[in-house]
Order: structure tokens, then sequence, then C-alpha cells
């Protein structure tokens, strides 16, 4: 299955289940700026305990590695949970929904956009480059991360709510790799 394949699996999946969710991460940062391959693909959930037998039924192993204790255990901490296609290797993170201002707020922000075909629901854009600054941050200055951010920035500058990205920036403590990108970026 190719990820593609995979993604629009999930996707329906959690639509059919009123499973409220958006993608964020390198997906959305690909769809945003500068696209580029990678094996994991990241979700905000809004799952409840009583989907993740529904989940696992969709997603049989041997075909799939997908552990409803691992689902429950993300679901009580809020952390995350992943599923994996065994043939591709390619692998899905399910991170949960949590009550942290700035979850709910991005969370709130999600789009809708059409792609590969289907409709999916994504993280803005502004949020994309604050998670990808701090991810950046977190690791101890991924260049990746960071270049995925910039990149971002660059495409959608000119669309961007520059008053929320400051103010998240500073609230998450990432100000002074935004004032970097800021100073990086090739916009026109």
């Amino acid at each position: 299955m190719s990820q593609q394949e995979l993604l629009k699996k999930v996707i329906q999946t959690l639509d059919d289940d009123g499973t409220q969710y958006m993608i964020t991460g390198s997906v959305a940062s690909s769809l945003q700026g500068e696209p580029r391959s990678t094996h994991g693909m990241d979700l905000l959930v809004a799952i409840e305990r009583s989907d993740a037998k529904k989940l696992v039924e969709a997603f049989p192993s041997p075909a799939f590695y997908l552990d409803e204790g691992s689902i429950m255990d993300a679901i009580n901490r809020q952390g995350m949970f992943n599923l994996i296609d065994v043939n591709s290797g390619d692998k899905v993170d399910f991170w949960i929904l949590t009550n942290e201002p700035f979850d709910r707020s991005r969370f709130a922000r999600k789009y809708a956009e059409e792609v590969w075909g289907m409709r999916i629901t994504v993280s803005s854009p502004e949020d994309t480059i604050l998670v990808k600054l701090r991810w950046a941050k977190l690791s101890g200055g991924s260049e990746k991360q960071f270049t995925d951010a910039l990149r971002v920035y660059e495409v959608q500058f000119k669309s961007l709510d520059m008053d929320y990205l400051h103010s998240w920036a500073k609230k998450l403590d990432v100000e002074s790799m935004l004032q970097k990108l800021q100073e990086e970026a090739e916009v026109i």
C-alpha cells in the first residue's frame, strides 16, 4: 500500500467514525511549503476510548501493526500511538488532542483541503510553522524541522497571520527561532 493509499484509508476510517483530526508534521509542511519524502505521517486526533476497537479492526494484523492497548494508553496519558503498514514500513503517528491551550487553538484553526482526490483536514500554515519550530528546539536545533518551517513561511508569507504567529511564538518560547527564520526567509 502506498503512503497516499494508507493516508486515504486512515482518513476514511476516521471520517466514518466521526473522529475529528488534522494532518500535521511533514505532510502538512509538504503541502504548504516544500514537498519532501517521509515514511511518517502525523495526525492530531480527538479520539475516544470507544473508537479504539473499531480503529484496530479497520487495520488488521498481519498487514498492519496497531495495538488497542497502546491506543488506550495514549488516550490516558494524552500522548501518541502509531499504526504501521508492515509491508511498506510507512507509519502514522496519532497524537491525542490535549487540553493544552496551543493544542486547542491549532485544532480550532484547522482547514479542509482537496489533496490526492480526497478532502483532508490540515493544520493552518501558522500552526505548522510553530510546531516545526517547537520540534526544532526540542530536538536541539534540527535543521530539517527548521527548514520545513522556513519553506512554509516563504510559500505562505502573504497570507500568514503575523500577530498570531508572533503571539504563540512568544508563548511557546520559540521567538528567537522565529526571528532567525524571518531573517533567513526569501520572500517577495
